[in-house]
């Protein structure tokens, strides 16, 4: 599993990166415009991420804004629904208008709060069918 962590916190970032490397290749990006350069290059490269892990507070472009352009990107190109990276927001965020943001306005796959539970993450992995 390719995961790009997207998050300007070191410690959540380390946490992160803790829970998901043993299942494979990590990349790190601390705001949502240089998480669409990594999206764009890993396309353009072949080697599309199979999750992406969004903060929703972050410096030069939040979550949200991030969200919506990284599924601008698979429209343009064409990307079948099904074939969308997996993306979770991961926010300290608890508001039913952030939620709803991230759903029905960016196409989200999953929303969790801070802090993560790890059972529940681990349960939201496998829903998606990342790990099993």
């Amino acid at each position: 599993m390719r995961t790009l962590i997207v998050e300007d916190d070191v410690i959540s970032r380390r946490f992160l990166q803790k829970i998901f490397s043993p299942f494979g290749e990590c990349h790190i990006a601390i705001n949502g415009k240089d998480a669409v350069e990594n999206f764009s290059l890993a396309l353009a490269e072949g080697e599309p991420y199979d999750l992406v892990c969004l903060d929703i507070m972050m410096p030069e472009m939040d979550g949200q804004e991030c969200l919506k352009s990284l599924r601008d990107i698979e429209r343009e190109l064409k990307i079948a629904p099904k074939n969308e990276v997996k993306i979770f927001m991961i926010t300290a965020i608890d508001s039913m208008k952030s939620v709803m943001e991230a759903y029905y306005r960016g196409g989200c796959t999953a929303y969790m709060v801070k802090p993560i539970d790890r059972d529940k993450l681990y349960a939201t992995l496998r829903e998606n069918k990342l790990i099993s």
